[in-house]
């Protein structure tokens, strides 16, 4: 009876060290959350316990982040997914969980209801559409998710996302307008009659709708120009290809060709190419371009593409800077971050544009600049 009252005794006593080594464990742990490692690492262990040395000297563990990419239908989507896979590496302190929707915005929602399951700390989404999103996000929300967007925009409660990093899209149409403008004044054609063919971009995505409305403003303003037609491209280059191809049918005569971004102006060009007609900076047709990819500047210094208007894909670091904030329990200043782009031109002469009081002069392409692109 007094071995098993013995063993009891042990028992019981053996469990309550082991409860307390569990709470100090734990202690120690939430202290060290606090604390900085750099501290450890450079000798300032001044009243650590060996354990709580131990435990500074275990690495961070990553930061989980699910990132739902539109696919990788241009140069421009390419650079951005570099961008991405760099900026939420390993190295970086992340756990990066990538899926490519290959411009199908079913599979987009889908990835974000699995990386909720999957309990991501954090969701980027660089979204094809600007609509259907409500819902799934709504859903991270409640799941305490918190969300940043990428490039485009949507249609949502802010309370919904956490932030956005991208371009002003309908900024981006204006400065190609006002270009377009001051160009044709310098030619002594202001009053001219002139015929604009367009190329969209994905029909819906906040890109095309933004860089139509800007462009549309200065189509507004000068009377004498006239949109002959506007049809999709999906911001490939055999769309492009396929809507040159149909314009040359439909319209014998036209000044302008505005491509929505740099894969579609390869398209539009190589069915000129084909058809014989006389574009870029020593020919008829005047050629406007978007995204400014190295691929697209390249065309620029060859005079194909007279003008191109930036769009900065590398906006994940961005993002991976706002996750680090937040992770450190820093607030964002804001909701909306604009990238900082230019606007580039073949000609040695670069026009000073001006919009909404604000002026930006154009950079003329240099085989030394494009050296030195990152994209």
């Amino acid at each position: 009876m007094k071995t098993l009252q013995t063993r009891c005794a042990q028992a019981a006593l053996i469990l309550v060290i082991v409860c307390m080594l569990l709470f100090l464990s734990c202690t120690a742990k939430t202290a060290l959350h606090d604390m900085n490692q750099a501290d450890v690492f450079h000798g300032q262990t001044e009243g650590l316990t060996v354990a709580q040395q131990a435990l500074a000297l275990l690495p961070e563990p990553l930061i989980k982040v699910g990132f739902v990419q539109v696919g990788h239908e241009s140069d421009w989507r390419i650079a951005a997914t570099k961008s991405c896979r760099e900026a939420f590496s390993e190295e970086q302190g992340f756990d990066l969980y990538f899926v490519d929707a290959d411009n199908d915005p079913n599979v987009q929602v889908e990835a974000v209801r699995n990386f909720i399951q999957e309990q991501m700390d954090y969701i980027v989404i660089d979204p094809i559409l600007t609509t259907g999103w409500t819902a799934v996000l709504k859903e991270a929300y409640h799941a305490q998710i918190p969300v940043l967007l990428l490039d485009r925009t949507i249609d949502c409660q802010e309370r919904y996302y956490t932030a956005w990093f991208g371009s002003d899209f309908v900024k981006e149409g204006e400065w190609a307008g006002e270009w377009l403008q001051q160009y044709l004044r310098r030619q002594g054609r202001s009053t001219h009659q002139i015929r604009i063919l367009t190329i969209n971009g994905t029909q819906g995505a906040s890109a095309q709708l933004g860089r139509t409305e800007g462009f549309a403003r200065y189509l507004a303003r000068n009377r004498n120009w006239e949109l002959l037609a506007q049809e999709c491209g999906d911001f490939t280059e055999s769309g492009g290809r396929r809507v040159m191809e149909q314009y040359l049918e439909t319209y014998p005569d036209f000044d302008v060709v505005v491509c929505q971004n740099d894969n579609e102006a390869f398209g539009a060009c190589a069915a000129m190419d084909a058809a014989g007609i006389s574009y870029g900076t020593d020919g008829d047709v005047i050629v406007i371009s978007f995204d400014a990819t190295k691929a697209g500047l390249e065309a620029v210094l060859a005079g194909k593409i007279h003008a191109d208007f930036a769009c900065n894909p590398l906006s994940p670091p961005y993002a991976a800077e706002a996750i680090r904030r937040l992770e450190a329990g820093e607030t964002l200043d804001g909701k909306h971050y604009y990238l900082p782009e230019d606007c580039f031109t073949a000609d040695k002469n670069p026009i000073t544009l001006m919009v909404d009081f604000e002026s930006k002069k154009m950079i003329t392409v240099t085989k030394e600049l494009l050296e030195e692109r990152e994209y």
